[in-house]
């Protein structure tokens, strides 16, 4: 059978799944969730053992510290998996949720109900751990999935799926509510994104070139963001020890995600007091500053910045920075340059946070607190299935309400319409 006919067979296959999810009581999808945790882990070893194969790979074929870095499985995010999956069982059940019911002149009751997209498509690089994710927040919203991880990650995705497969089992639930592609053939890619009448919506995670194809080529739609150019403010209202704080930790928590500040503005009026303070710990972390003309009066021994360097997205050890006269200026420089991913202000003058909140249009807006927040489990949705920059229908972390829509319900007693 040809990758498109085994392409129209999966996505069959999930159709009829999907349509089982959506009537799947919260108590059987949660028993799923947490069978699916305890097969993570107590199949912690085959996993690790699985990703060695992925990263011994990874290393020959020359992938870079940083891409390594999110292909590997430790303990510790096996464990982080197993915890997010229960998380998500945890929360309330979407589905069926009936809201803003009111009567009408007629004397029949509108409302609306919260029911799943469908089928969603997953496709993504790298970070095995989606695989989980991806997984639990779709079983808990009443969709089918279908995913499609990185080449780099086969042994891993493979090894996680099979887990799922155990939990499906265990709950007695569609094998075919979550398929793990086995190719690695890209035309698999080609045919989930052209696909409409089988798969409802398409989630590309990765990097830009991948999201940028995806998006150019889909029939289905897609819920995405290309890159994460996050910025952090420093406003001349900072408190100093806040700003070196939560600067230091936005950029050296994790250097290869997507809401790891790239480039960092400092307000003129308090530039000169954090930059010397702020740059020998960026220093000590191995970070290259590349800044203007201004803050190099300031750190004489930093490189000079480009244009270019304030529109690129490193995910790795560089840094932009820029001194500006104030807020006016930090606003205008974000919506030039920046993703509308996720950008912060560290100020104590509430008028300017206030200004900042409303007037940078991004999926994530901080105040005082490091972009590296910008993350599912750290708003509380349990997991996440990717962070969209769109703003129809989701925006920010999509977690489990992301993956739902509204239809509206209509309730009568023999109501007809005269």
């Amino acid at each position: 059978m040809d990758i498109s006919s085994t392409m129209q067979d999966i996505g069959r296959r999930a159709r009829a799944a999907a349509r089982l999810m959506a009537r799947a009581e919260a108590g059987v999808k949660n028993n799923a969730l947490e069978a699916i945790a305890t097969a993570i882990e107590t199949g912690a070893d085959a996993l690790i053992a699985a990703n060695q194969q992925d990263l011994e790979a990874g290393r020959q074929s020359g992938l870079d510290a940083a891409l390594l870095d999110r292909l590997e499985l430790t303990a510790a995010r096996i464990d982080a998996m197993a915890r997010g999956l229960r998380e998500v069982a945890a929360l309330p059940d979407p589905i069926g949720q009936i809201s803003d019911l009111n009567y009408q002149p007629s004397g029949i009751q509108v409302g609306h109900m919260r029911v799943p997209l469908g089928v969603v498509g997953i496709i993504y690089e790298s970070r095995p751990n989606v695989t989980a994710d991806a997984a639990g927040l779709c079983l808990k919203s009443g969709n089918a999935a279908v995913l499609r991880g990185g080449s780099e990650a086969i042994h891993s995705n493979q090894a996680i799926a099979r887990c799922i497969r155990a939990g499906l089992a265990a709950a007695d639930l569609p094998a075919d509510a979550v398929q793990v592609l086995e190719t690695t053939d890209r035309a698999a890619v080609g045919a989930m994104i052209t696909m409409p009448e089988y798969i409802d919506v398409i989630v590309p995670r990765g990097g830009k070139g991948l999201i940028e194809r995806i998006s150019a080529d889909a029939r289905v739609p897609v819920i995405k963001h290309l890159d994460g150019l996050c910025h952090v403010y420093i406003d001349d209202g900072a408190d100093i020890d806040k700003a070196i704080r939560i600067a230091h930790n936005a950029k050296t928590q994790r250097l290869g995600t997507c809401n790891t500040m790239e480039s960092l503005l400092v307000a003129d009026g308090i530039a000169a007091q954090v930059l010397p303070q702020l740059a020998p710990l960026l220093g000590d972390a191995g970070i290259e500053i590349r800044g203007c003309a201004r803050s190099r009066e300031i750190l004489p021994d930093i490189a000079a910045a480009t244009e270019e360097d304030y529109r690129t997205e490193f995910l790795g050890p560089v840094l932009s920075l820029k001194i500006v006269a104030g807020l006016d200026e930090a606003i205008e420089h974000i919506e030039t340059h920046g993703s509308h991913h996720t950008d912060a202000i560290v100020t104590e003058d509430f008028s300017h946070a206030r200004r900042f909140l409303r007037e940078v249009d991004s999926s994530s807006v901080m105040v005082n607190a490091s972009t590296r927040f910008a993350d599912g489990f750290e708003y509380g949705l349990g997991a996440e299935i990717g962070i969209s920059t769109d703003k129809f229908h989701a925006r920010g972390p999509v977690g489990l309400e992301g993956l739902t829509s509204l239809k509206y319900i209509v309730l009568g007693d023999g109501h007809v319409r005269t």
